[in-house]
């Protein structure tokens, strides 16, 4: 089938934009959708917490993975012919999650997402740097952005709902027609373009780097379960981290032909605007993957309304690209900073919440969030490739969306792990002060009373009490990556030009 919409065509760039936008927002829908059924997901299947989470690292790490994979493909294959045999891929593989019986069974498929996803955001974004002059690059990127708005709105919302309606498979199926429609759109608007060839694959630097995320990934999901680094395992898997990222960068730098060329590093804006994006990830995606388990299993909110809440935050990042389209002339320097800023007091103001937390006080949390998401997201991904030459757009663009994944994916192992290792710590606190032992309560009076019910009932309420802890200091850490990411700002050099 070829292409309806005609380079030759006076709109066509913007018609390769809302391609690009809309496939941009199917990979954001699958990234988000998972999280608002991962306590359904862990009855079903008999998992517990950090096993359930694989559901969302285990997508996340198969995408960072095959990420850089986008810029070989495209120089043997063309774009158009890519993006349809990923997007055909990730419909099958969400029909695959929904059918799932086993965490094994959910895993293994959502990482087939995650690679079929891989190519989308990258080569999306190659297009509209491809169509549009560097004059419009700010506002091409701004729209493009849309994606990741619309997707954690729409996603949740109505997964959300039908997860509640019949079960958590329908939060996956949700995605097919969205799917089905990204094909269509790139089938009738993408170009047939030829291949610039030439490029072969550095297998070595390749396979350094997947085996080095990979065991990194690995070691901080099973770290708590296996008491870190008392655990030969946990050891073994940071050696192999450790040598894959020695033997990638070795490799990288002796090689003619490297997997990921390091000299698009000598670009300042852009190897800073690297270090905001890994700091980013690490704050975009954690409080959609830590809330609702807080929510549903602490506060027992079910799945529409958890919905709502993380569809809020992305009302708060649409409200964020608003107000920078309007301050388009103003330093982007700062336009990073507060949304940086505000995203690390939406941490601060997370961390007093207790267990009798309000809806209202989730919702301007949320809603904070995606403000900061929004102000920070379109300013590091103009000013990471404004002094970038056009020759380095594809392996750039996969490395930009690499680090972001990489820190999404760690950030929300170490949230996880934090929980977790917090609750546990104040349980043991918690449960030693409510014993026989405990001078300061009289168990003589009370002693009859304590059946195996009433056990039962303060046992779960210490529990609960024990994880909202561990959920508070995780809240205090998402609250210092923010404040620690604003520093980086001021290395960013914007030249006067590029604001005018």
């Amino acid at each position: 089938m070829k292409p309806l919409i005609s380079e030759t065509n006076s709109s066509f760039k913007w018609f390769i934009l809302a391609t690009a936008t809309f496939v941009t927002m199917l990979y954001a829908m699958n990234v988000t959708i998972a999280s608002i059924a991962l306590s359904d997901m862990r009855g079903a299947m008999g998992a517990t917490q950090d096993q359930i989470s694989w559901v969302v690292t285990g997508n996340i790490v198969a995408t960072a993975i095959f990420t850089p994979f986008a810029g070989w493909l495209s120089s043997r294959i063309q774009i158009r012919t890519i993006l349809i045999f990923s997007v055909l891929g990730f419909i099958i593989s969400s029909i695959f999650c929904g059918m799932s019986n086993s965490l094994e069974e959910i895993v293994f498929f959502r990482v087939a997402q995650g690679v079929f996803g891989a190519p989308l955001p990258p080569l999306s974004q190659t297009l509209v740097l491809a169509a549009f002059p560097k004059r419009q690059i700010s506002l091409a990127m701004a729209v493009w952005g849309m994606g990741t708005i619309l997707g954690p709105v729409i996603a949740p919302t109505i997964g959300g709902y039908l997860g509640e309606l019949l079960n958590w498979r329908w939060i996956f199926y949700t995605l097919v027609p969205f799917g089905f429609c990204a094909l269509f759109a790139v089938m009738i608007t993408v170009p047939k373009k030829p291949v610039q060839g030439g490029l072969s694959l550095d297998w070595i630097g390749f396979l350094a780097l997947a085996c080095s995320v990979a065991a990194l990934q690995i070691m901080f999901d099973r770290g708590e379960r296996n008491s870190w680094f008392d655990s030969t395992e946990t050891i073994i898997e940071f050696g192999v981290a450790i040598i894959g990222f020695y033997i990638f960068i070795t490799h990288s730098l002796t090689t003619k032909k490297p997997f990921i060329n390091l000299s698009i590093f000598k670009d300042r804006n852009y190897t800073v605007g690297l270090i905001l994006i890994f700091f980013f990830g690490m704050l975009n995606f954690v409080p959609m993957v830590i809330f609702p388990p807080l929510l549903q299993e602490l506060r027992g909110y079910p799945q529409s309304v958890i919905g709502i809440i993380l569809g809020i935050r992305g009302i708060g990042t649409f409200i964020g690209f608003a107000i920078i389209a309007i301050t388009s002339r103003i330093d982007p320097r700062i336009i990073i900073f507060f949304g940086f800023g505000i995203q690390a007091v939406s941490g601060l103001y997370m961390s007093t919440f207790d267990i009798n937390m309000t809806f209202s006080n989730i919702a301007w949390a949320s809603l904070v969030q995606g403000l900061g998401v929004g102000l920070t997201w379109p300013p590091v991904s103009v000013i990471c490739f404004a002094t970038l030459s056009n020759k380095f757009h594809g392996e750039a663009t996969a490395m930009f969306h690499l680090i972001r994944n990489i820190g999404s994916s760690f950030f929300i192992s170490v949230s996880v792990a934090v929980v977790l290792h917090m609750g546990q710590i104040n349980f043991e606190e918690m449960g030693a002060m409510v014993s026989l032992w405990n001078q300061g309560i009289n168990f003589n009076d009370i002693i009859e009373t304590l059946d195996n019910l009433n056990i039962a009932k303060l046992t779960n309420e210490l529990n609960r009490q024990s994880l909202m802890v561990g959920y508070i200091d995780a809240f205090k850490l998402y609250a210092w990556v923010g404040f620690l990411s604003i520093p980086l700002i001021f290395l960013i050099k914007v030249k006067k030009k590029e604001n005018k």
